[in-house]
Order: structure tokens, then C-alpha cells, then sequence
């Protein structure tokens, strides 16, 4: 039998024709039974999460059916508790799925510590944005008679820090500058 007759013949449309009918029955069985696992059309709002400390927020996530997963926390924010939820995402009022996991960054205990600069020897002129830079504050300013004009020590808190000591951000440093005077 050549191939344009077997293409013509009533064994091939039958054949095509259940092979049609297969595929069609089979796509709808997949159809429905994806409707079914994946709860199409079935949301979850996101509950907003800011400001809550993890044990609350653990039993909201739960009563809600969804999961929490903690990132890290590097920004310390003063408007918030320690440990206190202080970004979300998704973000509150989304809507997901259920078990979906809420990615959650808290705030830390306090400011991350950096490193104090060497600005001994150097002008309160060069000091001061170096210091601001690194997001210190400058303290009370003690001038006394020296040769230079330069800073003399650095104290914290009244004890004596050194370049290289590990302080919190934002923290108050004095300074200890001399006026050029003998």
C-alpha cells in the first residue's frame, strides 16, 4: 500500500480520530487535577508583620497558613523593638498561596560596630568628616596647649579609645584637639 492511499484510508482517520480523542481527554483530566492541587483561585492575604515581635508573628503566620523565613538583619532602626519585625515580603495585604514562605527581616539588637579611623595627628578640620563619614557623632571638644593643632585622644564614654577600637554606629566621640599654643 503506497503512503497516500494508507493517508486516505479508513484505518488512518480511525486511528487519528482516537489518537485526537486521547489527547483531548487527557489534557482535560490534567486541567481539572491542576485546578485541584494548586487551589486555583484560593488566596491567602498577607497579615502586615511591622513592628510585631517573631513570637507573634510566628502565630499569626501559622493561624494564616503561611511560613516564615528570617534574613539577615544588618540595619538597626531606633523606631522599632529589638528583634521586632521591621520589613516584610510579600508585603502586607498580598495575596499568595498557602504554605508560602514570608521572607522577614528583624532588627537587631543594636547598631552594627565599626571601626574608630586613625584621625590622631590630623586637623579637627580633617577629622570631623571622616569621622561623620562613618557615622559618628562628635562629642565635647577639649582644646589644650599643644605644639599642633591636631587631635590629641579620643575617648568614649569617658574612657580612651584608640584607632581600630570596634564602636556602635552613631556613637558620640570625644575629642581631646590641641590650639597650637605653648
Amino acid at each position: 500500500m503506497s503512503i497516500v492511499k494508507f493517508l486516505t484510508s479508513k484505518v488512518f482517520f480511525k486511528q487519528l480520530a482516537i489518537a485526537v480523542v486521547a489527547v483531548v481527554v487527557l489534557c482535560f483530566i490534567m486541567l481539572k487535577w491542576l485546578n485541584v492541587t494548586t487551589n486555583h483561585n484560593e488566596f491567602v492575604i498577607v497579615p502586615d508583620l511591622t513592628g510585631k515581635s517573631i513570637e507573634t508573628v510566628k502565630i499569626e503566620l501559622k493561624d494564616n497558613d503561611l511560613a516564615m523565613e528570617i534574613q539577615d538583619s544588618a540595619n538597626f532602626n531606633p523606631n522599632y523593638p529589638k528583634y521586632a519585625v521591621i520589613e516584610q515580603n510579600p508585603l502586607a495585604g498580598a495575596q499568595v498561596k498557602e504554605n508560602r514562605k514570608i521572607y522577614l527581616i528583624l532588627n537587631p539588637s543594636g547598631y552594627r560596630k565599626v571601626e574608630v579611623p586613625n584621625i590622631l595627628k590630623r586637623t579637627f578640620r580633617q577629622a570631623k568628616p571622616q569621622l561623620e563619614a562613618l557615622e559618628f557623632q562628635i562629642g565635647e571638644i577639649t582644646y589644650k596647649d599643644a605644639i599642633g593643632e591636631g587631635v590629641m585622644a579620643m575617648s568614649h564614654d569617658g574612657e580612651t579609645i584608640k584607632p581600630g577600637d570596634m564602636l556602635p554606629l552613631t556613637s558620640k566621640i570625644d575629642l581631646v584637639v590641641g590650639n597650637g599654643k605653648l
